[in-house]
């Protein structure tokens, strides 16, 4: 819309003072501006949504640093894409875009970085496997040999995912073979079949019984400290939100983001 207005005398006159003021200035040297310049968060097309690829075992604590995130950082929002770690690998080397990768092994994550489509990853957790049974354990479960019995019905992790890799070297340090019913493609599918009751046990992270709430308990097994799996964290080259991704990794290694995590069950690295 353009507006006409009648002009005083005065008014007329103050243009042109003010262009004979800045004649003063060298050819080519702008007037000194005086709008503030636009911090980061304000900056014109700043990203203002991160995405984060993230082991299934990480979806409780991932969320809840997430929450803490967009509070931190008012105007911005965490977007998750929880699922197997090789799943997730598989779809950045494909091309998906996403900012942070957090897998559940370094034998996934080295599927991305060899790619060169990560930076150097930095470990932030640790976790172990546990048998989980239903709350009133109907087969009497109580140690990896039980697993064995073929009227126990067993749900495995498929063994290309870690914690199906983290199972299969479970049971070979305890020099014992198991055959399941079920072999599903990430933990918290594999977790399910026990709540639900459809298998008498699983082999899971510790992790998944605490987060189950009491819908299933866990039984601890020695061989489990020969199969714990490191978790590392990267941001992703091609982010297309790299600041705020760096800033998201550094809350996961910060003494916030342990505190998340020990109070979940993972262990320090």
């Amino acid at each position: 819309m353009v507006f006409i207005s009648r002009l005083a005398p005065w008014a007329v006159a103050l243009p042109v003072a003010l262009a004979l003021g800045l004649s003063g200035c060298g050819a080519g040297e702008p007037a000194a501006s005086t709008t503030p310049a636009a911090g980061p968060a304000s900056a014109a097309g700043a990203a203002t949504e991160v995405t984060v690829f993230a082991a299934a075992s990480l979806t409780g604590t991932f969320t809840e640093l997430g929450k803490a995130f967009e509070a931190a950082h008012p105007g911005t929002s965490v977007k998750f894409n929880f699922g197997s770690s090789a799943t997730l690998a598989q779809q950045i080397t494909q091309g998906a875009p996403a900012d942070v990768f957090a897998a559940a092994s370094p034998a996934t994550m080295k599927t991305v970085t060899d790619a060169s489509l990560a930076s150097s990853p930095t470990t932030f957790a640790r976790n172990k496997l546990q048998i989980a049974v239903p709350a009133a354990n109907p087969a009497k479960v109580e140690g990896l040999k039980d697993l064995t019995d073929p009227k126990v019905k067993v749900a495995l992790c498929a063994e290309q995912v870690p914690c199906g890799a983290a199972a299969a070297k479970a049971l070979e340090a305890a020099g014992l073979t198991v055959k399941p019913v079920t072999l599903e493609q990430d933990v918290k599918a594999t977790l399910t079949k026990v709540e639900l009751g459809e298998v008498d046990a699983a082999l899971v992270y510790k992790t998944d019984v605490i987060a189950s709430a009491g819908k299933v308990n866990g039984i601890e097994f020695p061989e489990a400290d020969k199969a714990i799996n490191d978790y590392p964290i990267a941001t992703l080259a091609k982010a297309p939100a790299g600041d705020l991704a760096e800033q998201f990794v550094d809350l996961v290694l910060s003494p916030q983001g342990k505190d998340v995590l020990t109070k979940a069950g993972f262990e320090a690295p």
